[in-house]
């Protein structure tokens, strides 16, 4: 598993497993293949492609977008809102959301310490 230790700055693309420590100053896009561990922060939007798993335990400045055929876990905080437009969408207990979540399609579970402002 490639691990990310310190700031990169531009967009950044992730199509294997990956773990993330530092910071990302741009956009994350995690595709087929990924297997994203954000521990870090990214400074901009996330979003999930068909193939993509990511599992959230740091910090997101942007808005989360997940897509069909994904699988995320939100333990971390989102600054932005959450639109889930057909994947598996977990936000766990110790997660906060300070915009909207949105379902579209797909399935959402929300569990009930989890703090969303927007809604």
């Amino acid at each position: 598993m490639r691990e990310e230790r310190g700031n990169l700055a531009g967009d950044l693309a992730i199509n294997e497993p990956m773990t993330l420590w530092g910071s990302v100053a741009g956009n994350v896009t995690a595709g087929q293949g990924s297997k994203f561990y954000c521990r870090g922060s990214i400074y901009g939007n996330l979003t999930v492609e068909p193939g993509g798993r990511v599992h959230v335990f740091g910090n997101i400045n942007g808005n989360l977008v997940v897509k069909e055929k994904t699988k995320v876990i939100l333990s971390g905080t989102l600054s932005g809102d959450v639109t889930n437009l057909g994947g598996r969408l977990y936000i766990h207990a110790t997660a906060q959301v300070m915009g909207k979540v949105k379902t579209q399609s797909g399935e959402t579970t929300i569990e009930p310490q989890a703090r969303i402002a927007g809604e």
